[in-house]
């Protein structure tokens, strides 16, 4: 009979410290495009087939008033983590648990303006980034 009270009470103890574990769960990861990947690849000069390498291909392709090429590249991405822990007691032994949960989102955004010349070479280039 000790015996059992015994594997009673260390697995009440062992679901107590299982039931403390936090886990975090992220979504919508961002993208590999950044602002230092246009600061650090994007030059004056550039092929728009070297442009097409290092970014991949725009959301937006539009001409302006000289009927150049206008490259938008408009990414938003939403940042959702999760937490929950409980501390459970084990119900047969103690009869008490709890548990709780938060979450928070974010969301970012980055939009690239490229602007290419007659040769559709880079003429000019602009980003903006923002996070709330």
């Amino acid at each position: 009979m000790r015996v059992s009270i015994k594997l009673m009470v260390l697995i009440g103890m062992l679901a107590v410290l299982a039931g403390c574990a936090t886990t975090t769960a992220e979504t919508g990861k961002v993208d590999q495009l950044t602002v230092g990947t246009v600061q650090r690849e994007i030059k004056l000069g550039m092929a728009s087939a070297e442009v097409v390498e290092v970014l991949g291909s725009p959301n937006i392709v539009t001409t302006d008033d000289e009927r150049n090429e206008v490259w938008v590249y408009d990414k938003v991405s939403t940042n959702v983590s999760r937490s929950s822990s409980s501390v459970g007691v084990w119900l047969l032994v103690f009869g008490a648990g709890s548990s709780s949960a938060s979450s928070s989102r974010s969301q970012q955004t980055l939009t690239i303006v490229i602007k290419f010349d007659a040769n559709k070479k880079v003429r000019d280039f602009s980003y903006h980034t923002s996070r709330f």
